[in-house]
């Protein structure tokens, strides 16, 4: 689930030699500028994985990576992934899953992948890139029960739709992601939606530029009072919408610095208001923290 747009594809420079011809009569020709590979790579390591504000690996470093393919049509295809534990933790020994009697020792998700496709074009004017794709999130699972309606699979795809802009310094994008499949794992909740808005600005000095992002997940649907339960703790007498649960506004304020060579590092502060029901987290750790408290996150990233 990756925190930034996935079609940002131009960050690295391929490394193609160009040749000059020579003739003895005259002098030789100036060589051609490299031209862009259609083809990147990046690998990051960063101390939280977040995802729309919540922690995918319980507050633990991740390891990500990937790679993009851009036609100069606007078409584009990538993969991205990242190491995460949340699904393996709600089964654990303290996770969410064994309070209602479905702890496993063997349930194995240790990954996440993304799949991408879409088509990007520049239809307003230059540095106005509109963005249309669908996003596919798989976890190669082993070991989880059926839990009787209790959970849904938590594979995920997406459609989505953005507008970028450029104004001098000033850079960013106006997205919006639609859910045509249940999301992450959570019944009843195709249709549910994530508007966000993310800035950066190049302060043209030492490479750094200034981050701000904020957006809001809407969990369509209702949960049948059984998962309430299972998920809180705590016993209803009736339906309660996916919203009132698992909807939140999340936020991200930070710093990146381009050391050059393909080479960034970001520090931020993130957030979000995700909320507790009948004094449970709607997004909680094993150990009964909120995944979606405030912290700090830094992130080292190569591209290629």
């Amino acid at each position: 689930m990756k925190t930034i747009q996935k079609t940002a594809i131009a960050l690295a420079a391929s490394g193609l030699f160009a040749t000059a011809a020579f003739a003895q009569s005259a002098p030789a020709a100036a060589p051609e500028a490299p031209e862009a590979s259609p083809i990147t790579a990046n690998v990051t390591l960063v101390n939280d994985y977040r995802y729309r504000g919540i922690s995918q690996s319980n507050f633990k470093p991740a390891i990500q990576g990937g790679f993009d393919y851009a036609h100069e049509s606007g078409f584009y295809i990538g993969n991205w992934n990242s190491t995460i534990s949340w699904i393996g933790d709600a089964y654990g020994q303290n996770g969410g899953a064994s309070g209602y009697g479905y702890t496993l020792g063997n349930v194995s998700a240790p990954i996440e992948m993304d799949f991408y496709a879409g088509i990007k074009k520049e239809l307003i004017g230059e540095g106005f890139a509109s963005d249309l794709g669908v996003l596919q999130y798989y976890y190669p699972t082993s070991g989880i029960p059926n839990t009787g309606g209790l959970t849904a699979n938590p594979n995920t795809t997406e459609l989505y739709v953005a507008q970028n802009f450029t104004f001098g310094p000033l850079t960013g994008f106006a997205k919006v992601s639609y859910a045509v499949t249940t999301l992450f794992g959570t019944v009843n909740s195709t249709g549910s939606f994530y508007p966000d808005l993310t800035l950066n600005y190049d302060t043209g000095v030492w490479g750094l530029a200034l981050n701000g992002h904020i957006g809001y997940q809407h969990v369509a649907g209702n949960q049948p009072s059984n998962a309430i339960t299972y998920a809180t703790g705590s016993s209803v007498q009736a339906n309660v919408s996916n919203s009132q649960l698992y909807s939140y506004t999340d936020w991200k304020l930070g710093v990146t610095k381009d050391f050059g060579g393909g080479l960034s590092g970001a520090i931020a502060y993130i957030g979000t208001n995700a909320q507790t029901y009948q004094g449970a987290y709607a997004y909680t750790s094993p150990t009964g923290k909120n995944l979606g408290k405030s912290t700090g996150l830094i992130s080292l990233t190569k591209t290629f």
